[in-house]
């Protein structure tokens, strides 16, 4: 097994057991994130994104992972969340593609990739399932994503 094959479980390993910090831990200090949801995020806010994320779960969310693969430069898991989606509380089990960069033995990208139709449909019920493949639909995912990373931020319990 390789150094960054040991990075990608211990950080999936911290996620599902909550430990934002473990996480971040395994990340550059430069690093950058993008997904279907927020886009892209960088340094400070892709910890923070986490932390928010995780808490939002209450603890309910569970993380399994597999086919994890890296060399000294470049990896990819593939991994499933299933958690409750917080604005409409319905049970979301969302298959997710990752590929990572390495930089000093560290995250330094993260990239998720996942079917937003897919996930509207189980976290929004028929409205995602009629308007979730729509751009429309999908920008207003990502404009609320990133309103509620903001509000978080000005929170006690961001940082």
């Amino acid at each position: 097994m390789t150094p960054n094959e040991k990075t990608l479980i211990k950080f999936y390993t911290a996620f599902n057991n909550g430990d934002v910090s473990t996480m971040c831990d395994c990340y550059h200090p430069k690093i950058k994130f993008r997904d279907p949801i927020f886009d892209l995020l960088k340094e400070n806010d892709v910890c923070q994104m986490w932390k928010m994320l995780i808490e939002k779960g209450k603890g309910n969310t569970k993380i399994k992972f597999s086919d994890i693969k890296a060399d000294q430069y470049i990896g990819s898991v593939r991994w499933i969340a299933t958690y409750k989606f917080s604005k409409t509380n319905r049970t979301v089990v969302n298959e997710i593609q990752a590929q990572f960069q390495f930089k000093d033995g560290l995250i330094i990208k993260h990239t998720d990739d996942f079917d937003i139709w897919k996930w509207s449909k189980q976290a929004f019920g028929i409205k995602g399932y009629l308007f979730g493949w729509t751009g429309y639909f999908q920008k207003k995912i990502h404009h609320q994503a990133l309103l509620s990373l903001k509000k978080y931020k000005k929170t006690k319990h961001a940082n």
